[in-house]
């Protein structure tokens, strides 16, 4: 299965290990620009937490147009997989960009596949209407 892995940055280790076990059972796996600079070592999660801070992320993802960029990434794929640890303190955190990402996904008929259960946040709602599939950490129910 071609599978697009979305996450925030925070979670980008995570993301280069559970790509690397799905590639291990044969998925084609893509993950986002940003998360393949931290994982390179070409962007620090600090600079990303600074600039969050003093209110330039959003120049960074303008300059980089990455919500497109990402887009154009995920178009092709089968399915994607939201990385969705716990975050601020909500378990199954699912920000704004990666509710975006699920979005284009379900209104392009993709498979969404949740690592941990459905967050408890205000667009709760919105995410069970998309029918994710909730893996609870199992990448054998990836298919």
């Amino acid at each position: 299965m071609r599978l697009a892995i979305v996450c925030s940055l925070t979670f980008f280790l995570e993301a280069g290990e559970i790509k690397r076990k799905l590639e291990e059972k044969g998925h084609s796996v893509s993950l986002p620009y940003s998360v393949e600079r931290l994982l390179k070592g070409e962007l620090k999660i600090e600079k990303i937490n600074k600039m969050k801070q003093d209110g330039s992320f959003n120049k960074y993802v303008r300059s980089n147009d990455l919500i497109r960029r990402n887009w154009i990434r995920m178009k092709n794929d089968d399915a994607i997989l939201v990385i969705n640890l716990e975050k601020k303190g909500i378990k199954g955190y699912v920000g704004g960009n990666t509710f975006l990402e699920m979005g284009l996904a379900f209104v392009n008929h993709m498979k969404i596949f949740l690592w941990d259960p459905i967050p408890n946040m205000e667009y709760s709602d919105e995410i069970h209407s998309m029918d994710p599939v909730v893996i609870n950490g199992n990448i054998d129910q990836v298919m």
